[in-house]
Formats: C-alpha cells, structure tokens, sequence
C-alpha cells in the first residue's frame, strides 16, 4: 500500500506555479530581464517547457508575476505594520518605514523599480502598483485627511508624488544610502503635510 499523500492537480499546479515564479525572480536578479531565457528559466525551475507554457504565455508573463509576488509582499508588510495605529499620522508613518524595510529584501528594489519599468512599461508597473502598494498609501491618506490630521489636498496627486519620493528612496536604501536619514526626511515630509493645531 502507498503511504505516500497524493497531490491534488490544484496542489501540483500550486506547487509548479510557485516555482517558476521562485527560479525566475533569481534568474532574472541575476541575469537581468532581457537577458534571461526560458529554456534557463525551466531548467531552474527544474519543470519541462510545457509546464512553463501551461502557467504563462511567455516570459513577460512569468515576469509580471514576479513583480504582482513582490508588490504583494511588500503590501502586506504595509498592512501588517499600520494594524490599529493610535492616529491615522502614526499609520502612515509606521506604513513609510514597513515599505523601505521591505523593499530592503535582496534585489527588490532592482526587480520592481529598474528590471520592472524596463519590461513592462511605466504605465503597466503604475496599474499593479495601484492595486498593491499604491493602494495602500492613497487609503493611509484619505483616512488621515478625513480625520483632518493632514491638509486636505487633491489626493490622487499627493498619492503619486509620495509614491514616487518611497521608491526614490527605496532605490537610494539599495544603493548604499542611510535608511535612517532617508526615514527622517520621509518622516519631515509627512509631517510637512499636518494640519496646524
């Protein structure tokens, strides 16, 4: 009798999927986009070329989904950290510092702020940007302007400049740059944004 525990086909299209988005993020860390290939990327994944097809169109694709895994991470870390802030200031706060402490995860900032744009476009990046993280920081700060701990300003723009300033900042963290005083100025800036008592 086999003691062994059958996968479900779901479990094994779970376990297949996981894994190619596993070999390619290191494979495209390592080698970049453009000069990753597929056949490099099966052979890591350790999964036959019609598995890679099976989950992905092409290696855009796989690509896109490596960036969704990552953004989703990061988004989560967002979350997690603004659970039940004493004010919706200390929510965006404590949000600005999970974002750069996540984005400090090897290569992230390189696969979602170069590798990304350059594969996918900017605009692409901008619409799963604003179904993760972005959406995150537009919540923090609509709840912080109708509490009125920040100036009411239009929102969609302010989201936009502060999202670029964190990845700005990200890549900065990356490249060698002090994550605290990169932390303090973020800080300065949303405090720049309080309401006067």
């Amino acid at each position: 009798m086999n003691n062994k525990i059958k996968m479900s086909n779901e479990d094994r299209s779970t376990t297949t999927r996981r894994a190619l988005i596993g070999a390619a993020r290191e494979l495209f860390l390592q080698m970049g986009y453009a000069e990753a290939s597929t056949p490099e990327l099966v052979k890591a994944a350790g999964v036959t070329r019609g598995a890679l097809y099976h989950h992905f169109e092409d290696k855009k694709a796989v690509f896109r989904a490596v960036v969704e895994n990552e953004l989703s991470e990061v988004a989560e870390a967002i979350r997690n950290s603004a659970k039940a802030p004493e004010t919706a200031m200390a929510g965006l706060k404590s949000g600005t510092r999970a974002y750069l402490d996540a984005m400090q995860i090897p290569g992230r900032a390189h696969l979602l702020l170069v590798e990304g744009p350059a594969a996918l476009g900017i605009e692409t990046m901008k619409q799963i940007n604003d179904i993760s993280t972005g959406q995150t920081l537009r919540e923090g700060l609509e709840t912080a302007m109708a509490s009125g701990e920040i100036r009411t300003v239009p929102l969609s723009a302010l989201a936009t400049l502060l999202d670029a300033a964190f990845d700005r900042a990200a890549l900065d963290i990356a490249g060698g740059g002090s994550p605290e005083d990169i932390d303090t100025a973020l800080t300065a800036l949303l405090d720049g944004l309080a309401t006067t008592s």
